[in-house]
């Protein structure tokens, strides 16, 4: 079945409407009709519905039943990314959605690339990576809609990190501490990873992550790309603590 997000004010007693670009897509692209069932999530919760009625603007559905949603991993991790160029930035967020990533913060640092003056187009950038977020959402079965948050500057970034207490940080340079090791000492509530973008880190940004108890590590002898990093510490995590590669 396909499945769908929607509010909580979506949902009326024993009705779910789905509104917005879904209705377009049920219609013209899957060509759905009454008495079809879809998935439809809300806030951690699955819904099997069959669809009653189909509108121009809407289409309303009987719930048939319902259970909570196992498809979200354990562990809650947030992504700090450092904005890349072009389409990678598209494919991080798709790529880390579908492994589990539950909040991503685009960052801009020292070197990276992009450099973004105008609200309006960030704005725009926020809303289309929140809509890739949603399309890969959709396709992982994933039981709640990853967050991508508005852009930070580095300085913000690490305001919002002091009150963190696990904090992962690859870097090039650093070449006895590992990740395995690293996560021989965290949590297994919420994980902080923060990746710099093409041209990497600078030192003085390293010695700040440090600062706020980063632990800086290294994936070992080859160097990654920007748009690799973050999935592969991502999934390596979920991995080592989460649920990936695991069958309940």
């Amino acid at each position: 079945m396909n499945r769908f997000f929607v509010s909580k004010e979506q949902i009326l007693d024993d009705r779910i409407q789905i509104l917005g670009k879904d209705v377009k897509h049920i219609k013209n692209v899957l060509r759905l009709g009454i008495k079809d069932k879809v998935e439809i999530v809300c806030a951690g919760w699955v819904y099997v519905c069959e669809i009653l009625e189909i509108k121009s603007n809407m289409i309303d559905t009987k719930i048939l039943k319902s259970y909570k949603g196992k498809n979200d991993p354990p562990i809650h991790i947030t992504l700090y990314q450092g904005i890349a160029k072009g389409s990678k930035m598209d494919f991080i967020i798709q790529k880390v959605t579908e492994v589990g990533v539950k909040e991503i913060y685009p960052v801009i640092t020292g070197r990276t690339i992009v450099k973004i003056k105008d609200i309006k187009k960030e704005e725009g950038k926020v809303e289309r990576w929140n809509s890739i977020a949603e399309e890969a959402a959709k396709q992982s079965k994933r039981d709640s809609l990853p967050i991508v948050k508005n852009i930070v500057s580095f300085n913000e970034m690490i305001d919002i990190l002091e009150k963190e207490t696990t904090i992962i940080v690859p870097y090039e340079m650093e070449e006895s501490y590992g990740l395995k090791e690293a996560l021989n000492h965290v949590g297994t509530e919420k994980i902080n990873i923060v990746i710099g973008p093409e041209g990497g880190f600078e030192e003085k940004e390293i010695e700040r992550l440090k600062g706020i108890k980063g632990q800086v590590v290294t994936l070992g002898p080859r160097i990654l790309r920007t748009e690799t990093a973050g999935l592969v510490v991502s999934s390596i995590v979920l991995y080592e603590l989460g649920d990936l590669g695991v069958i309940r």
